[in-house]
């Protein structure tokens, strides 16, 4: 975990120091006042993915611009190489990627978009296109073919 901002200078100390250092980024579009411009940015802001023995960990931590490893407690917890390489995939893949809130089963949601707009329930499932929502206010579930970028947390 980087402080804000700051995870590029860390990565690029990270890799100095010899550590095997991983900073996905998308590309983002900003517009300027005489044009549009693409930026890269981290896709996971304030997170730089390293490889090093969770034991010798001293020289990561004392990594300016790095806050900490992130675990359980005291105890430094792996991102599963499986995660990582979905998103070298994606990434790869050319495909627009960008961040996007993580949603999970059981969590409030509400839709922001469509004909369905301002409905509340909870995401009882994800798959593909369509979502599996339970509508509180009519205390019956459904399940509903949408855009996944019409849904927000609540």
């Amino acid at each position: 975990h980087t402080c804000p901002n700051h995870e590029k200078t860390a990565s690029m100390i990270l890799r100095a120091k010899g550590y095997e250092v991983y900073l996905p980024t998308y590309k983002a579009r900003r517009r300027w006042s005489d044009r549009i411009v693409e930026t890269p940015l981290p896709l996971f802001p304030g997170y730089v993915f390293s490889r090093f023995n969770a034991k010798l960990r001293s020289p990561i931590i004392t990594t300016p611009g790095v806050v900490s490893v992130l675990g359980f407690g005291s105890e430094p917890a792996p991102i599963p190489e499986v995660e990582i390489a979905a998103i070298e995939t994606v990434l790869r893949s050319g495909l627009l990627a960008e961040p996007y809130p993580f949603l999970h089963t059981g969590q409030r949601i509400r839709i922001t978009h469509g004909s369905l707009e301002g409905l509340e329930g909870l995401l009882l499932k994800k798959k593909s296109d369509w979502l599996v929502v339970s509508v509180t206010m009519l205390q019956r579930s459904l399940s509903v073919e949408i855009d996944g970028e019409w849904i927000a947390a609540v």
